[in-house]
């Protein structure tokens, strides 16, 4: 099967971009080479660009706070275990307690740095950043693979309260999820809402089906068109009928 989210909120869109860019950032870092610690380091100008955006930090304490409230009122559930209810609380007020004790302005740290950002300006050039244009980033670019390990982890920590808090949402936002079962006849498919949407919709299929999801999504209805993955010519419906799971995923509240 493959698995397509589809974000249904400004909140959640940005959570998912900045789960992604950190699972870049992490993956590039523990690499060995100069190319993979200069894309690790282009990773961190885009996290800042997207944290930049929203007041993330309060917008998460908030959603934590809701979560926590939402969980503890589970304890004494037959159904719930009580273990795993606890560790999700506590790595609740964990995160919390990361996010209250970060000051200033997140990402501020990058942005003080002025060899970074002059760095960063010239990344925004195509082919910006050769050695003839940036010769003191070149001399980073060759020094020891541990110096610049270390640098990279060391402008990445300030971002990582966020990273954990990110991760708690989108775990229990993924964990809400509700499936069900559809054919999508002739490639389309349209469900009524009621006025009910979700926070995140799943669309999973067989890898063996050459199409991809094409979703449109508000409180009155869901639209989803399977599209025929044909990478040189122009877009065009997948006319055959196809079998899918939608999951509908909510945060409790």
């Amino acid at each position: 099967m493959i698995d397509y989210e589809f974000p249904l909120n400004e909140k959640v869109r940005t959570l998912l971009r900045l789960e992604d860019l950190f699972a870049h950032a992490e993956y590039f870092i523990k690499r060995d080479q100069g190319m993979d610690h200069h894309a690790a380091l282009l990773t961190l100008f885009e996290i800042l660009e997207v944290i930049s955006r929203a007041d993330l930090k309060s917008e998460l304490l908030q959603e934590l706070e809701r979560q926590k409230r939402t969980l503890f009122a589970l304890h004494n559930n037959p159904e719930i275990s009580e273990p795993a209810l606890d560790v999700i609380l506590t790595e609740i007020d964990e995160t919390s307690a990361n996010l209250l004790a970060m000051t200033g302005k997140i990402g501020q740290h990058l942005r003080e740095n002025e060899w970074l950002m002059g760095i960063k300006q010239r990344t925004c050039i195509p082919g910006g950043a050769c050695e003839f244009d940036l010769p003191s980033y070149h001399y980073w670019q060759v020094q020891d693979t541990s110096l610049r390990r270390e640098n990279l982890q060391m402008w990445l920590a300030p971002f990582l309260p966020v990273h954990s808090g990110l991760k708690i949402v989108l775990r229990l936002l993924r964990e809400s999820g509700k499936v069900f079962h559809f054919t999508a006849h002739r490639g389309t498919f349209q469900q009524m809402q009621g006025g009910r949407i979700a926070q995140m919709l799943r669309v999973s299929l067989s890898r063996d089906l050459a199409c991809i999801p094409e979703v449109g999504a508000n409180k009155y209805a869901i639209n989803i068109r399977f599209i025929a993955a044909n990478y040189a010519a122009k877009s065009t419906l997948f006319e055959q009928d196809v079998p899918f799971e939608l999951t509908f995923c909510s945060l409790l509240s």
